[in-house]
């Protein structure tokens, strides 16, 4: 058996998870369940990035100490996940100091080994909520980071270890332009290319123990300086699986076959993450599916607009699946996409209630009256043409597009033989022929909406077949 290892982006835990954080963990396990289905063995990580400045501004602001504060918004990271059907094999944090302490230390060792890392006085604009310094130039015209608009950059002098980007410029341009590091969507890869010629320069991969205010993990053999977050956070990919602890556990995972994240941060995965690999003369990653954002009735996502959508609530009122279909058919899964409740209620009622749920419940209400069960296997492959190819490019909303084209040609075919006004000898072979094709849409369901596709094989397995509440009665 096969082993295919998905991470996705490891978030800050100082707030609430919002619902593009929702829609990350939902796309990673759409594919940790593809991938399930192709009998590979399958792990997907994720965790918590605990060890960044904003952390502790937060926790000082709720007046809570760092390891309070993380505990508390961890918890709330998990939450959500299980209440969105998500399945983690790790949850690796980054306060973790009997692993993930040890597992960075080594990394920061073997590069500085290689003479990746050196020690020098730095001053630069520095972004608190992207954790990152910036170059003018890279900034819009009011001096802001694109990321965190309305948010002043601090101006930081002091010295830090650097890491030694530049020396990798050739590699990484080779490294993305030969498709060694797979990069899905296309432009995403071409975004990174254009970064690397403008020339790559070494980045800060620590910061002063005294402005971390000691919270974080302490370099080795220096210790008036902290890990810089990006090299500590990306190293969860690692420690999760055993990297500096269990190296037979490591050896089994390693690398990491997809890595999931957002756009914001492709610099950090397509660019930093494979040198600092390189460096450390480890395996590189496979491939990088990049997502867009998702803005609210046309606005982006902001504390201070008040629009900044929870998910539980969402999954409160409209039920797990339907919050997951929504992510997944409505917005495309490379691009940007809009969410809007009004919109969300739109599709539940004509993809889900009137489409997917009546056609269950129309066929359960035949088969019931004519005492019919299942006279086939159950399925154990997906038969419709492209589901395969748009799962492995990430295409989420084609691949149920293509479930949604099945499911209304069987409600054409039902309008079509009328089995209402067959009799029992006649009917049995027409409704069979329904159950299934309905067998094969909750098999191929199982990634998107897997407590639906449970629903439909339990009453669709059955010697008898009979009516059920309805999957999702109409709002």
């Amino acid at each position: 058996m096969s082993k295919f290892y998905i991470t996705s982006a490891i978030p800050y835990v100082n707030a609430k998870p919002h619902i593009g954080h929702a829609q990350e963990f939902v796309y990673a396990d759409v594919i940790r369940r593809f991938h399930k289905l192709l009998h590979q063995d399958v792990l997907y990580l994720c965790g918590a990035d605990e060890n960044a400045l904003k952390i502790f501004q937060a926790a000082e602001k709720a007046e809570k100490t760092p390891q309070e504060f993380t505990n508390q918004h961890n918890e709330e990271f998990l939450d959500v996940a299980k209440k969105l059907n998500v399945q983690f094999d790790i949850w690796q944090r980054g306060s973790d100091s009997t692993k993930h302490f040890p597992s960075s230390q080594k990394l920061w060792e073997l590069c500085e080994k290689n003479g990746d890392i050196y020690k020098k006085s730095y001053t630069g604009l520095y972004c608190v909520g992207c954790e990152q310094f910036y170059e003018k130039e890279e900034l819009n015209e009011n001096g802001e980071c694109f990321e965190h608009p309305g948010r002043k950059l601090d101006e930081v002098s002091e010295e830090n270890y650097f890491f030694r980007l530049s020396k990798y410029q050739d590699f990484l341009a080779e490294l993305l332009t030969k498709n060694l590091l797979q990069v899905t969507p296309e432009f995403r890869k071409n975004e990174a290319l254009s970064f690397i010629k403008k020339g790559l320069q070494d980045f800060s991969i620590s910061r002063s123990k005294e402005r971390a205010r000691g919270w974080g993990i302490p370099v080795p053999n220096d210790p008036n300086q902290i890990m810089y977050v990006w090299f500590d956070a990306l190293n969860i990919y690692q420690t999760g699986i055993g990297f500096g602890w269990d190296e037979n556990l490591y050896k089994k995972w390693n690398p990491q076959d997809v890595m999931v994240i957002g756009k914001g941060i492709i610099r950090f995965h397509a660019i930093y993450w494979p040198a600092i690999l390189k460096s450390a003369g480890l395996a590189l990653p496979k491939s990088l599916f990049v997502h867009g954002y998702l803005t609210v009735d046309g606005q982006k996502m902001s504390k201070t607009l008040g629009n900044v959508i929870d998910p539980i609530d969402l999954i409160t009122k409209y039920g797990t699946d339907t919050v997951r279909y929504y992510l997944l058919r409505e917005i495309s899964s490379t691009g940007d996409g809009d969410f809007s409740e009004r919109r969300l209620t739109e599709v539940y009622n004509a993809d889900l209630a009137n489409g997917l749920g009546n056609l269950v419940a129309r066929v359960a209400k035949l088969c019931e009256k004519h005492q019919i069960g299942i006279n086939s296997e159950l399925p154990t492959k997906v038969s419709f043409n492209n589901y395969y190819n748009y799962l492995e490019n990430f295409e989420f909303n084609l691949a149920l597009e293509e479930i949604w084209r099945e499911i209304k040609s069987i409600d054409v075919e039902i309008n079509k033989d009328q089995p209402w006004t067959l009799e029992k000898e006649k009917a049995i072979p027409v409704l069979q022929s329904y159950v299934t094709k309905i067998l094969h849409i909750a098999y191929s369901l199982q990634p998107f909406l897997p407590e639906t596709a449970e629903k439909i094989l339990q009453q669709f397995s059955q010697k008898i077949i009979t009516s059920q509440t309805p999957l999702f009665p109409r709002i």
